[in-house]
């Protein structure tokens, strides 16, 4: 089986004609697309796009990148013949997405498929109509330059399979509202999710000191091996006292092993309330200053990118460069890390999930 790398998708689309035009798998879009350049070994990819019914040309066309970030992201994500969704992997983090999509379809081992879904309806399960899907099938390979739809009539991907088991999840409090209790267990799910992505890792985790009580599969937070007992003893906090206190309440602080290194700084925001986790991680970075280039990040849901964006991009939060990741980013990485992919760098693998926040990235 065939382990994709970003490197095995530059190649495929450096085979393509870079003077031919390539289209997308929806007869209705009109916009055309070609290749600029791929630069080995891993990319990154130019191309232009054009709407010639809008009278547009490639020579007047702005060229767009599609990065070695995301080929990595989804040389990650795909198996041989499993049905692959691009707009599941990137979500709206990227809009070259679906430029990419079309032309790795015009390549020899990648083919349009439409599988059946699965969903859960209350009690029962039922087969849905399916939605456009990629699929690797590099035993059976078509002519390059074509679009090939796969009937594939067997084969249904399930949003089920996406879930990880929370029966047994217990909150530490009685919210007073059910709406308060269901966005108490998301954001506790979403938790659980980062501590076991970053397990997978080769990481441990610090986890807000109001949230140790949490249970999961009969144990608590705290109790977790891989979960962070106290920062008071972390190497690489030992030069500030006050730091510890001022990470006390952030939801997931990523340590390596030996607490030498901090990859990672997490505030889960369900809502648009992003303030409030921006300024204790804010608070944190100032206690420990030598410390201020670690990754801050936003955990949001996919809906309120654009309200998360905007908040962090004012300027009282510039110097800490912002990261932002989507709940379906995290629920990619956290089944993306349970594969145990050989020979990549963790994190840099991680940061593939990430969305950069700087003033220009508003929407």
């Amino acid at each position: 089986m065939i382990q994709l790398t970003a490197s095995y998708l530059a190649n495929v689309l450096d085979a393509l004609d870079k003077n031919a035009i390539y289209t997308y798998p929806n007869a209705k879009t009109r916009t055309e697309i070609r290749i600029i350049d791929v630069r080995m070994p891993e990319g990154p990819v130019t191309i232009k796009r054009r709407n010639p019914s809008k009278g547009e040309s490639f020579d007047d066309a702005v060229s767009q990148t599609i990065s070695s970030k995301m080929l990595w992201r989804l040389a990650s994500a795909i198996k041989e013949n499993h049905p692959v969704n691009i707009d599941r992997i990137f979500g709206a983090s990227y809009n070259t997405r679906s430029a990419l999509e079309s032309l790795l379809l015009h390549t020899e081992c990648f083919y349009l498929c439409y599988p059946g879904r699965l969903e859960k309806v209350g009690p029962n399960t039922e087969v849905k109509a399916g939605h456009k899907h990629i699929l690797f099938d590099p035993a059976n390979p078509h002519d390059k330059g074509k679009i090939i739809l796969k009937e594939v009539n067997d084969m249904v991907v399930t949003e089920i399979d996406r879930e990880v088991r929370f029966d047994s999840l217990l909150l530490n409090s009685r919210p007073s509202k059910k709406v308060d209790i269901e966005l108490n267990r998301r954001h506790a799910q979403i938790q659980v999710l980062l501590i076991k992505a970053a397990a997978s890792m080769g990481l441990i985790t610090w986890v807000a000191s109001n949230d140790h009580s949490i249970q999961y599969n009969g144990q608590k937070l705290i109790e977790m091996d891989e979960v962070v007992k106290s920062m008071e003893t972390i190497p690489a906090l030992l030069g500030y006292p006050k730091a510890p206190e001022a990470g006390r309440l952030i939801d997931c602080i990523w340590f390596t092993k030996d607490g030498k290194k901090i990859p990672a700084i997490l505030e889960i925001e369900h809502s648009t309330g992003v303030t409030s986790g921006l300024t204790r991680m804010k608070n944190f970075m100032l206690e420990a200053p030598d410390l201020r280039d670690m990754t801050y990040i936003i955990v949001a849901p996919d809906e309120i990118r654009e309200q998360v964006f905007k908040k962090a991009a004012q300027p009282q939060f510039d110097e800490m460069n912002v990261k932002y990741l989507s709940y379906s980013a995290v629920e990619d990485l956290y089944l993306l890390s349970q594969r145990k992919i050989q020979g990549i760098d963790n994190i840099k693998f991680f940061h593939t999930f990430l969305e950069s926040i700087v003033s220009s990235d508003l929407i």
